[in-house]
């Protein structure tokens, strides 16, 4: 399985660098790559290492297995450093968006439009880092600058012209999401096993398919589409995407725990650190469509 993220599709941790990340594919003779407590190796008959790719690695070489060395291996330090860089480039061109890009009468058609062609450019760059063989920083970076302008000008529009104070409760709302999720996976009342894995996937697969169909009809058809993004069924679905968002979590969460485990290189941080921003990004955009119909329909 390619995907952990219900935005965009992106690999795993890296398989040249010995680390796969969620894999369920069906492989020769029908079998499924994954354990029911590890969904990303299987151990193979006669090789008590083949759980660890690095331990592999000393076994083909004749060596006696070792311990993951530390040096060069991703850290939970990697992992927040690259994360607060990446939501921190976000977070700075937002603002930037917000105070340079004016929403009066006269200009809200420009800045709108110069906020959904950097959503678009975002969109890209996520897609060809969602298809690279390693993690390139300078592409997420630059991804998460464009997707902070989009989200500066249309938080900027929501909070302004539809529901004060609704940029701070979206990021409140998500926050809590975060918080409340990883509480959840430490404590071990998520088990992210083959069927969560399997189930959400299929779930956001079916959410993500409604959504296009109702813009389709919203694009060719006008008005609001089949209703899914606007009124009572829009708040539903916005409550059902954040849920989504928040097995995403989940699904990151335990990607990150199993690459430190099995000493993925340190690079692999920045994956981690990019799957994490669009799960945020998604949660965000998420609560910030549910406090905007709850508004606009006062």
């Amino acid at each position: 399985m390619r995907s952990s993220n219900p935005v965009f599709s992106r690999r795993g941790f890296s398989r040249d660098n010995g680390y796969a990340g969620f894999n369920t594919a069906p492989q020769a003779g029908g079998a499924a790559v994954g354990t029911q407590g590890n969904p990303y190796a299987q151990p193979q008959a006669g090789n008590p290492y083949a759980q660890n790719p690095y331990a592999q690695q000393d076994l083909q070489q004749g060596a006696p297995p070792q311990a993951p060395v530390t040096t060069g291996r991703m850290t939970i330090d990697d992992v927040v450093l690259r994360t607060g860089t990446t939501l921190g480039v976000l977070i700075v061109t937002a603002a930037l968006a917000w105070a340079l890009l004016p929403i009066d009468d006269a200009n809200i058609s420009r800045s709108y439009g110069i906020g959904i062609g950097a959503a678009l450019i975002g969109m890209v760059l996520a897609f060809v880092q969602s298809f690279k063989r390693k993690a390139s920083p300078a592409l997420i970076l630059t991804y998460a600058a464009f997707e902070g302008v989009f989200l500066g000008v249309l938080s900027n529009i929501v909070d302004n012209r539809i529901a004060d104070g609704a940029a701070m409760q979206a990021v409140i709302g998500t926050m809590a999401v975060f918080a409340g999720v990883l509480v959840a996976y430490k404590a071990g009342w998520i088990r992210v096993n083959r069927r969560f894995v399997g189930f959400v996937m299929a779930a956001a697969l079916g959410f993500i398919l409604l959504m296009m169909v109702n813009l389709l009809f919203a694009v060719f058809g006008g008005g609001d589409g089949l209703g899914f993004r606007s009124g009572p069924l829009g708040v539903v679905f916005g409550v059902v995407g954040i849920l989504l968002g928040a097995c995403f979590l989940a699904l990151d969460f335990k990607q990150v725990e199993d690459g430190i485990a099995y000493g993925a290189p340190r690079e692999e941080a920045w994956l981690a650190a990019f799957g994490l921003t669009l799960t945020l990004v998604w949660i965000y955009m998420e609560f910030l469509r549910i406090i905007a119909i709850l508004n606009s329909s006062d």
